[in-house]
């Protein structure tokens, strides 16, 4: 009998921003940053290195506190409910946050971060809909399953960082340096993925050196230059 079972709908989370501002210790990190994204939209915070799209991508998944301004993720408000959006709210690739481990394997980053979402006697359902959307295929993988990840190419991590980070259903998908080391054919892939995943429910928030077709929105933050980037390890991961 022919399996019909399709990919279960994320209600992805509305994301609001008025007058959004981080400061550091030498200056504004970003300001003034008003953003109205729809449940399962794909947003592009656009920016060169250092325009704050990194700090604002762990603002909006309750990781670093802002400065001033309003915002809100699926109505609760950050910063007083950042714990709540947390959980609902998962990074994908965010360097120097959460990378991957290069000496363990595919298999065994999958296995890890499965244990926190599911028990040991728990179905695969949810991970195979994780590999799915992020288009990883595991047989396709240079050694399979035990690919260690330091053999991976650079849009096979991504698409790996990714399934991890939808192992939790998130409501909301945060992904740093989208299109870094990325050639043009590899920077289509990763938008087409991202793309999919929002289609499947979930909100995405992508930070990048350029914006893409594939986006409902793009948010130039080169537009408000500023001094700094904070360091992401000061980030409540």
């Amino acid at each position: 009998m022919e399996d019909r079972t399709e990919p279960e709908r994320t209600a992805g989370a509305a994301i609001s921003t008025e007058g959004l501002g981080l400061r550091g210790p030498r200056g504004w990190v970003y300001r003034g940053v008003d953003l109205a994204a729809g449940p399962g939209s794909l947003t592009v915070l656009g920016g060169a290195a250092g325009s704050g799209r990194t700090s604002l991508l762990l603002t909006l998944s309750g990781r670093m506190k802002p400065t001033e301004g309003l915002a809100a993720v699926a109505g609760l408000r950050l910063p007083r409910q950042a714990a709540a959006v947390r959980r609902i709210a998962a990074l994908g690739p965010v360097p120097g946050v959460n990378d991957l481990e290069g000496t363990l394997t595919v298999a065994e980053h999958l296995r890890e971060r499965r244990l926190l979402h599911f028990s040991r006697s728990a179905p695969r359902r949810g991970s195979e809909q994780a590999l799915a959307l992020a288009g990883l295929v595991l047989d396709e993988l240079p050694e399979g399953p035990g690919t260690p990840v330091r053999a991976l190419a650079p849009l096979q991590a991504l698409r790996l960082s990714t399934a991890l980070a939808l192992l939790g259903r998130p409501r909301l998908l945060c992904v740093d340096d989208t299109d870094h080391r990325l050639p043009v054919a590899d920077r289509a892939a990763a938008w087409a993925m991202l793309r999919g995943i929002a289609d499947a429910g979930t909100t995405v928030l992508a930070a990048a050196t350029e914006g893409s077709d594939r986006a409902d929105l793009l948010l130039d933050l080169t537009t408000e230059p500023t001094t700094e980037e904070v360091d992401p390890t000061d980030a409540n991961a």
